[in-house]
């Protein structure tokens, strides 16, 4: 049951009640003083900052017996029954219940007469986006040539659903979200008028929640209160409401700079005792991190976010981070956050997460002391580099020449009667031409503690690889790791239209730029088909194994020119040789 006893108490009943939305409300009271009130109005902004009761307000100040006038008095007949919801003329409707086109002519056919008690008739359409179609093309005509004793209040939390036509037709005010210093102040007059003992700590956290929404503050602090028995403390609040104080986020990004990864484990599961929502502490890490690196970067941030309340204690925390590391810190909770929308079990994602941040930690520095021991001067760098630059060339044409076949004889002729004799001496393409270099090693390093850790890591590497080309990301989700070696990384692959994909420079450029940025240090990219991994994982617990026959058979030469034909001509995947 939602708490609204004082929101009803304290709802705003003239214009000077209203918080937050000062520049509305000057002009609307300069309209009503100028005679020069709209016959359509625009109400939007985020929920419980003011929009349906400005609209009572103002048909209370157009309708007051003692106006119209800037401010209703709030006294006479007129402005109480209206105030009750007692004036037959001034009609509030809901658009979420009272969408359909039926509802909206009946609504045209009565606005045409006279109001009999009031002077304007007054129509506040709440949630107006909900309406159909049908419906906002029917109340179109009347917002085009209302008559002069109609006013119609529109309010809505998303104008973006509302037709062009229709906002054309009205005067719109944005309300925005109450600022925290503004709601603080509120709600200390409230406890204040309402003898209500609270700690203004426990006030701005109150406000924190609420989004800016004074409404929300409202109904949260009569919950607590009514709980509390007119008493409400910090921690009052944050046990009601499930949030976690700063202090513990402070303690949990010093685990983190210290690579403590049991001190992390330890806080995480406290929290999850507590009752705490896995998600919602993602939420709220990012944002803590988030302001660090506000306090890290921008002089004077404090005042740039409504979450720091102690400035000091960020600042100290800060200076464990460098900038860097507060930039991948939030990348990776980001990425982490996306996955737990869809996890079975957030905890397990929240617990990987703040441990990759440990592990990342020491990424780092590995990285760095690369990186200072790469600029030494006993090293000729740029002769390594040519070097590489060699090796990288002749690694790529031996394996293309190694993917489309060695052809024996070198430039034989192939015209003419002599066709056959040249088709006798090539010999026939063997499947293991396609296998990478170093079979043997990434067959015995499969099952390694360091492929396992990428292994693990592959499925944010593919969503890596999506942010960088989407494309990319279609062909190459067709492979999976299934061994590492050195600075490579063997991928295999079902379909070999997916992996010649995958094979050109464009695209492995990608899949090796992402590699080497979320692992660390420069990697390269192998690929080979599925079904050639699997008989070489079989061959290798078999030494006599007919790959091994069938690559003597091959170094031999073929003796059957016919066999070389077909399968020159079909592909040996659709040629099935029987003796």
């Amino acid at each position: 049951m939602e708490h609204i006893a004082l929101y009803r108490a304290w709802r705003p009943q003239s214009f000077q009640d209203m918080v937050g939305q000062q520049h509305i409300i000057r002009t609307l009271q300069n309209a009503i003083r100028e005679q020069r009130v709209s016959h359509a109005y625009l109400f939007s902004g985020p929920r419980g900052t003011g929009k349906t009761s400005a609209a009572k307000i103002l048909a209370k100040a157009v309708n007051c017996e003692k106006g119209p006038a800037p401010e209703p008095c709030n006294e006479c007949e007129t402005c109480k029954r209206i105030a009750a919801g007692a004036v037959m003329d001034v009609l509030e409707i809901d658009a979420a219940s009272n969408r359909g086109v039926e509802e909206i002519r009946d609504l045209r056919e009565k606005i045409k007469y006279a109001p009999t008690e009031v002077r304007r008739k007054v129509y506040i359409i709440d949630e107006v986006h909900m309406l159909t179609t049908e419906a906002f093309n029917a109340l179109l005509k009347t917002l085009e040539e209302p008559p002069e004793h109609a006013m119609f209040i529109l309010a809505t939390t998303e104008p973006h659903k509302l037709p062009a036509t229709i906002i054309s037709r009205c005067q719109r005010f944005d309300f925005r979200r109450v600022s925290l210093e503004e709601q603080t102040s509120r709600l200390v007059q409230i406890c204040r008028e309402e003898q209500i003992e609270a700690e203004e700590s426990a006030l701005q956290y109150i406000a924190r929640l609420s989004d800016g929404g004074m409404r929300d503050a409202l109904s949260v602090l009569d919950q607590i209160s009514s709980f509390t028995e007119g008493k409400v403390t910090y921690d009052q609040v944050l046990g009601m409401t499930g949030g976690i104080a700063s202090e513990q986020f402070s303690a949990l990004a010093e685990y983190l700079s210290a690579k403590d990864a049991g001190g992390v484990l330890q806080t995480v599961e406290s929290w999850m005792q507590d009752g705490k929502s896995a998600d919602k502490c993602m939420e709220n890490l990012l944002y803590y991190f988030r302001d660090l690196l506000m306090i890290k970067m921008v002089p004077n941030a404090e005042h740039m976010t409504e979450r720091v309340l102690d400035a000091e204690s960020f600042r100290a925390v800060a200076e464990h981070f460098s900038k860097d590391h507060l930039f991948r810190t939030i990348d990776t909770l980001s990425r982490y956050q996306n996955e737990m929308k869809y996890a079975a079990n957030p905890q397990i994602l929240f617990e990987v997460a703040l441990l990759n941040l440990v592990s990342v930690g020491d990424r780092a520095e590995a990285a760095s002391q690369d990186a200072v021991s790469a600029t030494s001067p006993s090293i000729d760098t740029q002769s390594v580099k040519r070097l590489e630059s060699r090796i990288a060339d002749l690694e790529k044409k031996l394996e293309q020449a190694m993917r489309n076949g060695v052809s024996a004889g070198g430039g034989g002729n192939e015209s003419g009667g002599n066709r056959p004799a040249a088709r006798q001496n090539a010999p026939r393409v063997s499947r293991m031409a396609k296998l990478p270099p170093h079979m043997d090693q990434y067959l015995a390093r499969k099952d390694d503690d360091s492929f396992k850790d990428i292994r693990s890591k592959w499925n944010q590497v593919l969503q890596r690889v999506k942010e960088e080309k989407v494309t990319v990301h279609a062909w190459f989700t067709n492979g999976e790791p299934v061994s590492a070696l050195d600075d490579s990384v063997l991928v295999a692959f079902k379909n070999d239209i997916h992996r010649e994909t995958i094979e050109k420079p464009a695209n492995r450029q990608v899949v090796e730029q992402v590699l080497s940025d979320f692992l660390g240090g420069q990697w390269s990219l192998l690929t080979i088909m599925q079904k050639d991994w699997t008989e070489s994982a079989e061959s290798a617990a078999s030494p006599q194994s007919e790959v091994l026959e069938l690559q003597q058979e091959e170094e031999a030469g073929s003796k059957e020119p016919w066999v070389d034909e077909a399968l020159n001509l079909f592909g040996e995947d659709l040629v099935v040789i029987k003796e």
